[in-house]
């Protein structure tokens, strides 16, 4: 008898030794992004591959920690983030669980978060300062710190207040982690997670030290950190000027008649499916992470998503009075209102104009060079998803203007705050002036730009002395009289 119950004793420790193990490759082999039926959901909070991967626990691009240990920083480290990540415009939604942009996702049995396609094009538009704020999609994020909340994760997940008790005691009671997180929390996964974050900060250090000019609300450096998490550059080697590289979010509503024109600020692109490639690399996509099915959803969607309407008064007869105006003096490189229906008027739309000619900031220009160019051909080899439309180019991009009240600050670096002072001449446009206020600037077109912070939030000065932000070039419409210029800026509201 006693031979009998201790061979059933040892098939049964057998059996749960073998079901632990399925358990276990099961969990750890399982990547399931939680999905949304809506696309205007799915935009916002759906995954398009950039939760870390590829190791366990490596917050490669997007630099984001753990969803649990995400949730927590916020807490641990609440003298660096006052307002929690609204501090950094992050814009959030009763009752939801992340930010707009953070998407969640099950991958090597661990709930992961990362940034989305909504980071950077979501933004908000309010009438008045007492009004709530009005979510657009598609517009650029025109509230969002992106280089502030980078360092502000990197430098908490460093934290020595960030501890795995740190994390446990700030866990909810009912649905938190599970039982293979909760066991890498007493083995080795803050330790681990701070080792991957040193190496991440160390790599990205040269754009982020004090020598090079903020990024500022609204703003990113496109392609200086993609040249290190990507391509595992020396940053450090590069020379200085190149670290400058600063510019607005675009808008990226639609997309259709912008297929075959020249993309990105310089135009350095006109595949609008690669230049979406390129981007979510840039959100922490790894070329081994990438959820392509996920990506085209958003693809689709953007595809032929309209540029929202102005919703403030406009006076038709002025507006009328500038159309002609318009079409005189900036319709060959922009087009006029109609392209929001796909109506693309304009020899010169979607061309890129030569530097020396249009006279803006060099630096964005500068940043991208042949050499990076030349790199990203060796992403997704032997594979159609492979680029082969990436080019260096001699300035910047003529971009259409749909939606255009909803695009300030204007040039591609931001430097100009409304559409009204776009049309002086440089010497005569703001100097320095705030970024990062939604209060909406009916008269110049444009955000409200002499407010340094409301809402818990400290806005950028933007200094147009500091290099890379530049406002001179551009000088068309320049010559005009003041009521011609108050009659084009009417016009665009139709846009």
């Amino acid at each position: 008898m006693i031979r009998r119950a201790l061979t059933l004793l040892g098939l049964a420790v057998v059996l749960l030794g073998v079901l632990a193990g399925i358990w276990a490759f099961v969990a750890i082999t399982t990547d399931r992004p939680v999905t949304y039926e809506s696309i205007e959901e799915h935009f916002k909070y759906g995954s398009i591959g950039s939760e870390p991967g590829g190791s366990l626990l490596a917050p490669v691009g997007g630099a984001l920690p753990p969803y649990w240990v995400f949730k927590s920083l916020p807490s641990i480290c609440s003298d660096k983030l006052p307002n929690g990540y609204a501090t950094f415009g992050f814009i959030s939604e009763p009752g939801r669980d992340l930010p707009i942009g953070v998407s969640r996702r099950r991958r090597l049995g661990i709930e992961q978060v990362g940034l989305n396609c909504a980071v950077c094009h979501t933004g908000t538009v309010r009438e008045t300062p007492a009004a709530e704020p009005r979510i657009v999609l598609g517009m650029p994020a025109n509230r969002l710190d992106l280089q502030g909340f980078v360092q502000f994760v990197l430098e908490c997940s460093l934290d020595n207040r960030l501890t795995a008790e740190a994390i446990k005691g700030r866990l909810p009671k009912k649905g938190g982690p599970s039982l293979f997180e909760r066991a890498l929390l007493n083995f080795g996964l803050v330790e681990r997670l701070k080792d991957t974050t040193l190496n991440l900060r160390n790599r990205i250090a040269p754009v982020l030290a004090d020598t090079v000019p903020r990024w500022g609300r609204g703003r990113v450096d496109t392609f200086n950190p993609y040249k290190s998490v990507q391509f595992n550059w020396d940053l450090g080697k590069l020379p200085p000027g190149e670290l400058i590289g600063a510019s607005d979010f675009p808008s990226i509503w639609n997309q259709k008649p912008r297929e075959g024109m020249h993309l990105h600020w310089d135009g350095d692109n006109d595949s609008v499916d690669e230049r979406n490639l390129s981007a979510s690399l840039g959100a922490g996509v790894t070329p081994v992470t990438v959820d392509h099915d996920n990506l085209k959803r958003v693809r689709d969607w953007i595809w032929t998503l309209p540029p929202p309407t102005y919703p403030f008064p406009v006076d038709q007869a002025l507006a009328s009075r500038g159309a002609p105006i318009y079409q005189q003096l900036c319709a060959a490189c922009h087009a006029d209102n109609r392209f929001r229906d796909g109506v693309i008027a304009g020899s010169r739309v979607g061309q890129v104009e030569r530097l020396a000619l249009i006279g803006t900031d060099p630096y964005r220009f500068n940043s991208y060079t042949p050499a990076f160019a030349s790199n990203q051909y060796s992403l997704y080899p032997d594979s159609p998803y492979r680029f082969t439309h990436f080019r260096k180019t001699n300035g910047y991009a003529n971009h259409p203007l749909d939606g255009i009240w909803l695009r300030a600050p204007y040039l591609h670096n931001g430097s100009v705050p409304t559409l009204r002072d776009l049309l002086d001449a440089p010497e005569a446009r703001p100097k320095a002036f705030y970024r990062g206020y939604d209060v909406y600037d009916q008269a110049k077109l444009g955000f409200v730009s002499d407010v340094a912070q409301a809402d818990g939030q400290v806005f950028t000065r933007y200094d147009t002395s500091v290099p890379g932000n530049a406002n001179t070039g551009h000088v068309y419409g320049t010559t005009l009289s003041d009521d011609d210029k108050r009659a084009i800026v009417e016009y665009l509201k139709t846009f």
